[in-house]
């Protein structure tokens, strides 16, 4: 296991897919699922949210602007700018991280060879500038990490999709009560999508008060299913 001196409570772990992830000793939980996390990031994320709004969004896609909850270790953005630099989209990417990773954290996560390495080489150069302000990767790519708790987080853009990737409610239950649930979904433009790779009755309930269309879409490997919501407001 590879460690972060100046954060001896994080540790680089391998999942079943052969991708890693990071250990944080303090929540007690992993970055991403144990069963896989590029599988995870890939299926729920690109897949189920981007793919599903780009696929549904019933235009010709030339730009699409994503929120993700729980930056973390970068993979789910990282997949994402990539298959954005390839169709030739525009993304404006922001996550919202209370606790962002070190520089020398980020570049041990081994993320590099599931991405075009120009991409991955502006990432590590860039992303000092990201948790200050909006900073250009590429001429498709802008990418912003607030580093904020999830009730801080202000935006006057609203986003075409939510990434909600907070640690489980079983470490984490304020990240998914009715509150930060409401909180997010304000950032959420009409027609847009929000995925999570968990669903429970609380969510659901949440959610479709607030006038989404719910609906549950097969997990990730490890979890039969996840949560995707269509704004219809």
């Amino acid at each position: 296991m590879d460690t972060d001196q100046s954060a001896p409570h994080l540790q680089i772990v391998t999942t079943s897919d052969g991708s890693n992830t990071i250990y944080n000793a303090l929540v007690g939980e992993n970055y991403h699922s144990r069963h896989g996390a590029l599988q995870e990031s890939r299926h729920v994320f690109v897949q189920s949210g981007l793919g599903y709004f780009l696929e549904h969004s019933g235009t010709v896609n030339s730009a699409v602007s994503i929120l993700e909850v729980g930056f973390g270790t970068g993979l789910n953005f990282l997949l994402t700018a990539d298959v954005c630099t390839q169709q030739g989209i525009n993304l404006i990417y922001t996550g919202i991280e209370a606790y962002p990773l070190t520089d020398a954290m980020l570049a041990q996560t081994g993320y590099d060879q599931y991405v075009a390495d120009p991409l991955w080489q502006s990432l590590l150069q860039n992303y000092r500038e990201a948790l200050l302000s909006p900073a250009q990767l590429n001429s498709r790519v802008q990418l912003h990490v607030a580093v904020t708790p999830l009730e801080d987080f202000a935006s006057a853009i609203k986003y075409d999709v939510i990434y909600f990737d907070a640690f489980a409610a079983i470490h984490q239950p304020e990240m998914w009560s009715e509150e930060a649930i409401t909180h997010t979904l304000k950032f959420l433009k009409p027609g847009g999508v929000f995925v999570t790779y968990a669903i429970t009755g609380n969510l659901k309930r949440t959610i479709k008060a607030l006038g989404l269309k719910v609906e549950k879409a097969p997990g990730a490997p490890g979890k039969r299913e996840m949560l995707r919501a269509v704004s219809n407001l």
